[in-house]
């Protein structure tokens, strides 16, 4: 994703899944704790108000949405493990296995022992 951009003026923005199918409005932005860089948005979707978790990479700003490059599907069946916490290890791994997304990077020295998930504009 664009990293010039401010992860807090994401929020509200609508996200759509690699088709161009409305998935919802972008309620949370996660950055990864060892980095500060914005990793994982929280997008509402539909009529139950569920929070799917979505990468921000290698998710693209186009305009003023968010389009996620994954089926509607794959998005609706991510894990939801709320908005306004902290996820921890194993919820973002979780979320890496979910949308197949390689976990090594030199940081975590390809262990996948990484830190993750802090809230945008939270103090922690």
């Amino acid at each position: 994703m664009q990293t010039d951009i401010d992860p807090r003026s994401l929020i509200g923005r609508k996200a759509f899944d690699r088709n161009g199918a409305k998935i919802g409005t972008i309620d949370e932005v996660y950055l990864d704790d060892a980095t500060g860089e914005p990793e994982w948005a929280a997008v509402r979707t539909g009529l139950f108000s569920r929070d799917a978790f979505v990468p921000l990479e290698p998710s693209k700003m186009v305009g003023e949405a968010l389009h996620i490059p994954y089926d509607r599907k794959l998005i609706k069946d991510a894990p939801d493990f709320g908005v306004g916490r902290h996820l921890s290890p194993e919820q973002e791994l979780q979320l890496y296995h979910h949308y197949r997304l390689d976990i090594s990077s030199p940081d975590a020295g390809g262990s996948g022992d990484k830190d993750f998930g802090k809230i945008a504009g939270s103090e922690d």
